[in-house]
């Protein structure tokens, strides 16, 4: 278990600094709470969101023009429920799902004797899914809410720790900043509701981003296994022309670990193709780096189709969401005081802010109008036309 137990260590020096910034984020609300609590008072993160819920889901059924379901719940996970649930979000066949379940339940209890184990049990599980713990643990502090299976999750670790921080950091006299302060956290809590809320109605969307994103790990973890398979002199040979780092002899696991990581097609691909990427259909590959391991440029090939799949699905679905959410709240002086508050801008700057998805809802709005949202849905644009809304509306007059 030593190299193991090693590589344990180094997954949590690569989530130091999120664990760290947990820790700050519980003394600080703690000590903010000792200094004002005497003072003002915030409600409850669950009375808001509950008070909010129906105001938003009749707001949502208007500009949408899409029926949200009577059956969502709301749920306020605190931090290790949270990290919990972030791994049923990595969307994996039902053979790795108790693997991933594991894995991120471990992550969350910090135990690093079952991470090791979880190593040992299943390596190519491990190096493809321990880089989605990374990626969405280290998100927990910027990412208000969730939604999965008729349940909006709203974070309670920091909608309900924030709006104290913020304002004993604003200082004395706390009474008379205490609305503008208030105001930021209602604002919050609207728009995850919001947010969450739309991704309620975007069943389709979410099932094509569901059914890609597990193939992509499918061929991941084919890749995982044939990179473990190969004998040391294949590895040390790909490593010194990859030019990856020197690794020890006495690490074989950490070796097959580096090269699997650079030759992952979510990273060798994009880093040296770039996110253009998601709109071919042909890719080509070192003839050194085939040599060693033929299957490689098959891999790659099968990876494009889902990877563009779920990309496209994941761009729209975000796009719709960030389109959404500018124009149901651009009058609402809550989310304005949430900009100013929490994030240090205003909704001009807010509303600037560059995305592929929201450009294409908005071009396509500007034709279609409320149908827009119920076509992209429907018949979900494809990467080449989310760079291209007009290839879009050509497809549907078609």
């Amino acid at each position: 278990m030593g190299e193991f137990t090693e590589f344990t260590e180094a997954l949590f020096g690569q989530l130091s600094v999120e664990i760290d910034e947990e820790k700050e984020i519980v003394e600080l609300a703690v000590k903010a709470n000792d200094e004002i609590a005497e003072k003002v008072q915030f409600k409850k993160l669950e009375e808001i969101a509950k008070e909010v819920f129906p105001i938003f889901k009749d707001k949502v059924e208007e500009f949408l023009g899409i029926k949200v379901s009577n059956n969502i719940q709301l749920e306020f996970p605190e931090l290790e429920e949270l990290k919990k649930l972030k791994g049923s979000k990595v969307f994996a066949d039902k053979d790795t799902k108790e693997f991933v379940t594991e894995l991120f339940t471990a992550v969350a209890k910090e135990d690093r004797n079952k991470i090791a184990e979880l190593m040992k049990e299943d390596t190519a599980k491990y190096l493809v899914y321990s880089t989605y713990a990374i990626q969405y643990i280290s998100k927990i502090t910027t990412t208000y809410g969730d939604y999965l299976d008729n349940v909006i999750y709203l974070n309670k670790f920091i909608l309900s720790r924030y709006p104290q921080i913020i304002l004993h950091k604003q200082g004395e006299p706390y009474e008379s900043k205490f609305e503008n302060v208030n105001s930021g956290y209602l604002g919050a809590v609207k728009m995850t509701v919001l947010e969450e809320l739309i991704h309620s109605v975007q069943g389709d969307l979410q099932q094509i981003n569901k059914s890609a994103a597990i193939e992509v790990n499918r061929i991941n973890e084919e890749l995982a296994n044939i990179i473990l398979s190969l004998d040391s002199e294949t590895i040390n040979k790909l490593s010194e022309y990859c030019q990856l780092q020197a690794v020890p002899d006495d690490f074989p696991f950490a070796k097959k670990a580096n090269l699997f990581f650079f030759l992952n097609p979510d990273h060798f691909l994009i880093e040296q193709i770039g996110p253009d990427v998601m709109t071919f259909t042909h890719v080509e590959i070192d003839p050194k780096i085939g040599e060693s391991i033929p299957q490689l440029l098959d891999i790659y090939k099968r990876w494009l189709v889902p990877i563009q799949q779920h990309h496209a699905a994941f761009t729209a679905m975000e796009g719709m969401a960030g389109f959404a959410i500018e124009n149901i709240l651009k009058d609402d002086q809550d989310f304005q005081n949430y900009l100013a508050t929490f994030m240090g801008t205003d909704f001009s700057s807010y509303q600037v802010r560059k995305s592929m998805g929201k450009d294409f809802a908005k071009t396509v709005y500007e034709k279609l109008g409320k149908d827009t949202f119920k076509k992209m849905i429907e018949i979900p644009p494809n990467t080449r036309e989310l760079k291209d809304p007009q290839l879009y509306l050509k497809k549907l007059s078609q």
